[in-house]
């Protein structure tokens, strides 16, 4: 693919932006094997990063179409804080005027997320001390394997040098995806086991935490 251009996140892009999210969430694979409501979890995955912090935020565009998109912020605290009060609530509304948890697909896999939860399977570390900035990455599945991803990487740090802050952290369920931050210099800082996807594929998950000083 010729012509890729890394920019600064736009409003116009959020649309794409949620669409990408949506068609990469489940391992870089679709989301609706484990969750019907594209809206709704577009939401939990993007809102944040569009609407209350889309100056950390970074889209990959070719021949006039987004085709990836990092979603960073400089302070992670700062998302749990806006998202316990200013988010959850509204993606709860939607959920319950669209009806999107009581379809049978979308309640079991929220019942196996509040599974795990009690099993203290979602814990994890904070690292915000040493890590406090956070990024999220996507790009569509037919422009993977072209330097994309590391373009969107190396134009965030370059971000967030710019603004003095100390280092960054991840975390990634893809395999694939810990070779290509080690790669770019992240090291590992935590593994743990998720069984929320377990249904679907019949064995529980890692999930990778990264950091990188800067």
């Amino acid at each position: 693919m010729t012509g890729v251009a890394v920019r600064k996140y736009a409003p116009p892009d959020r649309e794409s932006v949620r669409q990408i999210a949506w068609l990469t969430a489940f391992m870089g694979e679709s989301a609706d094997v484990f969750f019907g409501d594209k809206e709704v979890l577009a939401d939990f995955l993007t809102l944040y990063f569009t609407d209350y912090e889309p100056q950390s935020c970074f889209v990959a565009q070719a021949d006039n179409r987004i085709i990836g998109y990092l979603l960073g912020s400089t302070d992670t605290r700062r998302i749990q804080k806006v998202f316990f009060l200013k988010i959850a609530t509204r993606i709860l509304l939607k959920g319950l005027v669209s009806g999107a948890f009581f379809s049978r697909n979308n309640a079991r896999f929220i019942l196996l997320l509040i599974k795990s939860l009690f099993a203290q399977e979602l814990y994890a570390p904070d690292f915000h001390a040493e890590f406090p900035a956070t990024l999220h990455i996507n790009i569509r599945k037919e422009c993977r394997g072209q330097g994309i991803g590391g373009m969107l990487v190396s134009s965030f740090l370059a971000y967030l040098q710019e603004h003095k802050v100390r280092g960054v952290c991840l975390s990634t369920m893809s395999e694939k995806a810990t070779s290509f931050f080690e790669k770019m210099g992240f090291r590992l800082l935590y593994r743990a086991n998720r069984s929320y996807f377990k249904n679907i594929l019949g064995h529980a998950i890692s999930v990778y935490t990264y950091g990188k000083r800067l």
